[in-house]
């Protein structure tokens, strides 16, 4: 692999952490304006215009595929892109956006737990220990640093729906591994966006509260540009930058990056104007050692396992 390939690679997953970094902000602040709902049935709809218009740039064609692979599908991407983004953006209302990032920060090692459990394998040590110093400063940041909250499971609503919005997430990477065997990749996201539109549709109807054209009507310029990143950038932007980047990298490798989507969500929402408070930010540096040390310790094995199999 040439140097200026894994350069734009790396390039690739650092803008595509910042986009979803940034969403967490960027969605708090147009949640003042409009609802929950509102706000994912735009990022679906504006993510589902561009993929499909991309899918047509590039001449994909819809796969054929049989009625129970369609229902497969679909399912998992309603379980998935709907849980999430509801859980996700429900939960940003009542909650604050470093929160969020932190709670989302967790979501490839669960996934990694949730293939252990499925495979009916037990975690590594490093997957444990992971597990054990990130769950510590997710906690550190939802409890405020009372770890007392945690006999009464006094947790903020808002951080509770994030964290099940996570799990969603999560299950639905797993399950994508899967998926992809038979449908390709970019038109597998366009039908979750339509899915994920199709759901939350239906609970806008019945609902009472949620008018998403009346609020669109008057939502601000700045509200608006919100919703176009959201949608654009924070979804389909950083969806296609890390295809590339995992593309070149690799999966393991390209999973590192993730961990700075607290790091950015942190810097946009000081951008903002929104609070950083230094709990927040040591619950952030916690978890990010507790994903990295272990790649790190595994890397430096390699590396020395490597020199002495070349002396």
């Amino acid at each position: 692999m040439s140097r200026s390939a894994n350069t734009n690679a790396v390039l690739c997953l650092l803008l595509c952490t910042f986009f979803w970094g940034a969403s967490f902000p960027v969605g708090k602040h147009a949640l003042g304006e409009v609802n929950a709902l509102t706000l994912v049935m735009w990022r679906f709809s504006i993510a589902a215009v561009c993929l499909y218009l991309y899918a047509k740039y590039k001449h994909m064609p819809m796969p054929n595929l049989t009625p129970k692979q369609w229902v497969w599908a679909i399912g998992v991407s309603i379980i998935g892109v709907g849980g999430l983004n509801l859980g996700l953006f429900t939960g940003l209302a009542q909650t604050n956006a470093n929160n969020g990032a932190l709670i989302m920060a967790l979501s490839p090692l669960v996934t990694s737990l949730i293939g252990s459990v499925a495979q009916r394998q037990f975690p590594t040590k490093g997957a444990l220990f992971s597990l054990v110093v990130c769950l510590s400063g997710v906690l550190l940041v939802l409890t405020d640093g009372a770890f007392a909250k945690l006999l009464g499971f006094e947790f903020n609503h808002g951080d509770q729906m994030i964290f099940l919005g996570m799990l969603c997430w999560s299950l639905y990477t797993y399950l994508t591994q899967g998926i992809s065997r038979w449908m390709p990749m970019i038109p597998y996201t366009l039908v979750g966006m339509l899915s994920g539109l199709g759901v939350i549709s239906l609970m806008v109807l019945f609902s009472a509260e949620v008018h998403p054209i009346q609020e669109s009507l008057v939502i601000s310029r700045g509200v608006l540009v919100d919703l176009i990143f959201i949608g654009v950038f924070g979804t389909v932007g950083g969806y296609l930058l890390w295809i590339s980047g995992v593309k070149q990298l690799g999966a393991a490798n390209a999973s590192l990056f993730f961990n700075f989507v607290p790091v950015f969500a942190a810097l946009t929402a000081f951008a903002y104007g929104q609070q950083v408070t230094i709990l927040q930010l040591v619950g952030m540096m916690i978890v990010i050692a507790g994903l990295l040390i272990p790649r790190l310790f595994k890397w430096q094995q390699a590396r020395l396992a490597s020199r002495k199999a070349t002396v």
